[in-house]
């Protein structure tokens, strides 16, 4: 037996617990066909008499479980989404039991990454609570002879008022597996005077166990059998092993043997990186005898990154004319004509995601089947490279989703449980790859390095006449094409091609950059860069025209209106425009809100204290963050207050929301501070916590406020909207307070701390 045999057998493939007669009901008319599906075999739906879906099943002990098919790393998206299956159900939520799904296509996507789990299945979990509610009401009424029209819920029963008549959902569970599922046409959702937890929101389902130490992650996984593996690998990317030695490795005390991993095929996507496993009894042997190893490589071609020299690579090229990939009447008209010209490079360095659990994943392959136990963002993503490595069916793929220790988009990399897969198979028995931090930093998929050009010619009123911005960074897609050096439409968005000032003349170009490490995703990604190039320049142009900076920023964006995108390849974050346009007039309110929240204008700065403002709209929400610091003589820098507000649309959680928006305030302040990947001969110099430092709670902000605007709108994302905005509004602050333009990240080459 495993220690997640209690996991495991609410909701994975083993053991599921549902009694028979039981209701178990789901989506039945979305993008993939759930209508009369079975659950996944073994999970609670299994054993139930009805098979209409998969999110949702009621015992006749009236515990109600709901299926969390989104991966829990500290989001509350495993609590929030069952919530609202909660409310359309009528539920009592202390009868309410969620079982994490195994990785599996008919949940849709499973990527829990990009800030649209409830932007994409809010409706979903809508419907799989409003038909089971139908059922219910529809059971009640037939036992009681009465129109259902006559029939209500009131928390985890069905009433007929003019009877006083009153049934649990789980005496009625039998009955209604019985009856046919109804269309969609026939659902009645509940108005939002009605709701019980949509837009009040519950702490986190897992908060106990997580304080109790009961709670799973990765790490805590085990099976019967199992062995520990730790891998050294190439340390440049591409690198091939010429020569090893490993007789001292195995000298040491609990070392079993060593394997070969072979180098990854290019491009890398989720491939493993290859080198050389230790195969051992426990992590301390694995990690001894890896460090006996003697291993030469042959570093390939990358070997001659060096990060220095590609800082001014990209920088030149950003002063060089690109490609267009958004133009709005005639920049370069207006630049001929003369006239006092304000230019200026930015520049954003390589960032690891240093997660708080480094990579850690249990594979057990054994007779053409390989069952995964791992803290992933995307199991589905697992199934289909450890299925490619194995050379077996993705459905002979299991994969078992832990909670994370943090993952901010590398967990949705799996190339780490594709190695466990690979070693299992090599080894006959299960193995659990363990990751040390230095492997985490060195070995990551970085988000990119970037840098940025921007120019604009002032008007008589000092509003931009004509604006040029050139954005260079190599591009997430080399991962997965080799010959890839342009940015994607998906990435130049975020903060770039929607730029959404009211400027006559703008035109905006993307510069071509290669790779020499895996580029990925991380918390906001290209909205990092972009935002902190946009609204720094904004803030610099707003002193140049010696304006407000709130006053200059709310000029720029104009007057409320609907963003046009004729003519610009603009995702819009994968949402229809038509039900999620980008309107200036939603940036417009969190800043003016923001500036008041804030007193901005109502107090004298002394020397060594200011305040910076930036807005931006990431992932359908709209954001405005300011930052107020002091700054000692000796360059230490604080951060006394923040101020965010966030129009986020319908926020059905809004505390989850709230620690989200001051995490990312956190997370902003490291990406300020201290953020900095860098590489010399193609190897990555940082390696732990002392070189690569993330905020201490000296260095987070002392204190965080977050508003919340009421919203009518659809819901958007939350998870990373937060983060672009605070480093823009940080730097600038940083001007505020000692006149010192921050440009370059992070801010210890302007000698702060």
């Amino acid at each position: 037996m495993s220690v997640i045999e209690n996991v495991s057998r609410r909701g994975f493939l083993k053991g599921g617990i549902m009694a028979a007669g039981a209701l178990v009901l789901g989506v039945h008319d979305y993008s993939w066909p759930l209508s009369g599906d079975n659950p996944p075999q073994g999970t609670n739906a299994d054993r139930a008499t009805l098979h209409p879906g998969i999110f949702l099943g009621i015992n006749p002990d009236g515990i109600v479980w709901i299926v969390a098919h989104r991966s829990e790393m500290g989001t509350t998206s495993r609590t929030t989404l069952p919530l609202v299956v909660a409310d359309e159900l009528d539920a009592d939520w202390k009868r309410v039991k969620i079982e994490q799904a195994i990785g599996d296509a008919r949940y849709g996507d499973q990527n829990t990454d990009g800030s649209h789990s409830i932007r994409s299945f809010y409706n979903v979990m809508r419907e799989a609570g409003a038909t089971a509610r139908f059922m219910l009401i529809q059971a009640a009424a037939q036992q009681w002879g009465v129109p259902a029209t006559e029939c209500e819920t009131n928390l985890h029963a069905v009433v007929h008022k003019s009877t006083n008549r009153r049934a649990g959902y789980g005496e009625l569970a039998d009955a209604s597996s019985k009856l046919p599922v109804p269309p969609k046409t026939a659902l009645k959702f509940k108005p939002k005077s009605a709701w019980r937890y949509i837009g009040k929101g519950e702490v986190s389902y897992d908060l106990e166990a997580v304080v109790r130490g009961k709670a799973i992650y990765g790490m805590d996984a085990r099976v019967d059998g199992m062995v520990y593996a730790s891998v050294e690998r190439p340390p440049v990317l591409g690198g091939k092993m010429k020569t090893y030695d490993d007789k001292e490795a195995l000298k040491v005390a609990g070392v079993r043997q060593t394997f070969l991993i072979d180098p990854f095929q290019p491009p890398p996507a989720f491939q493993p990186l290859g080198g050389i496993a230790v195969i051992a009894d426990n992590t301390w042997a694995a990690f001894q005898g890896r460090k006996k190893l003697n291993v030469s490589w042959d570093n390939g071609p990358n070997e001659a990154y060096n990060s220095d020299a590609y800082q001014n690579e990209l920088r030149e090229t950003s002063h060089q004319p690109s490609k267009v990939v958004r133009n709005i009447g005639d920049a370069d008209a207006v630049f001929s004509k003369g006239g006092k010209a304000y230019e200026a490079d930015y520049y954003v360095p390589l960032l690891a995601h240093a997660s708080m659990e480094p990579l850690v994943a249990l594979a057990d392959f054994k007779d053409g089947i390989a069952t995964v136990f791992a803290p992933t963002q995307n199991p589905q993503a697992v199934q289909d490279i450890v299925s490619k490595e194995l050379g077996i069916a993705k459905e002979n793929v299991i994969c078992h989703v832990t909670l994370l220790g943090g993952g901010f988009g590398r967990k949705s990399k799996p190339d780490y449980v594709a190695e466990a897969a690979v070693l299992s198979k090599k080894v006959g028995r299960p193995v659990k790859v363990v990751w040390t931090r230095e492997d985490d930093i060195k070995f990551d998929y970085y988000n990119a390095v970037a840098a940025m050009y921007m120019k604009a010619v002032l008007d008589g009123k000092g509003k931009p006449a004509a604006w040029l911005q050139r954005s260079v960074f190599p591009p997430i897609s080399s991962t997965f094409d080799v010959n890839a050096v342009y940015g994607d439409a998906g990435h130049l968005q975020q903060g770039w091609t929607d730029i959404p000032y009211d400027i006559p003349n703008l035109r905006i170009e993307n510069g071509p950059a290669k790779a020499h490490v895996r580029i990925g995703w991380l918390r906001s990604v290209a909205n990092i860069y972009h935002a902190f190039a946009v609204q720094c320049f904004t803030d610099e142009l707003a002193h140049a025209a010696g304006r407000d900076q709130v006053d200059y920023l709310l000029d720029l964006i104009g007057e409320p209106r609907t963003l046009d995108f004729k003519g610009v390849d603009y995702p819009n974050y994968g949402a229809a425009l038509d039900a999620y346009p980008w309107e200036t007039g939603r940036l417009r309110r969190v800043t003016e809100m923001v500036a008041e929240k804030a007193g901005w204008g109502k107090q004298k700065h002394s020397k060594g204290t200011g305040v910076g403002i930036a807005a931006h709209r990431s992932f359908l929400t709209y954001v405005a963050t300011v930052v107020e610091v002091e700054v000692s003589d000796q360059g230490e820098v604080r951060i006394p207050r923040v101020e965010t507000v966030l129009d986020a649309g319908l926020v059905v959680n809004p505390e989850a929301t709230r620690a989200q928006f001051e995490g990312a305030a956190v997370f902003g302040a490291s990406i300020v501070r201290s953020g900095e990947i860098t590489a010399t001969n193609g190897a990555i110099n940082q390696s732990n916590f002392q070189d690569y430092p993330v905020a201490r709670i000296k260095e987070a902000p002392y204190q965080t406020n977050v508003t919340i605007v009421d919203s009518d709108a659809p819901p958007a994302g939350i998870g990373e909207p937060g983060v672009p905005p605070f480093v823009a509004a940080f730097c600038n602050a940083i001007f505020a307070a000692t006149g010192k333009r921050v440009r370059d990240l992070p801010i210890t080459k302007l000698g702060l701390s």
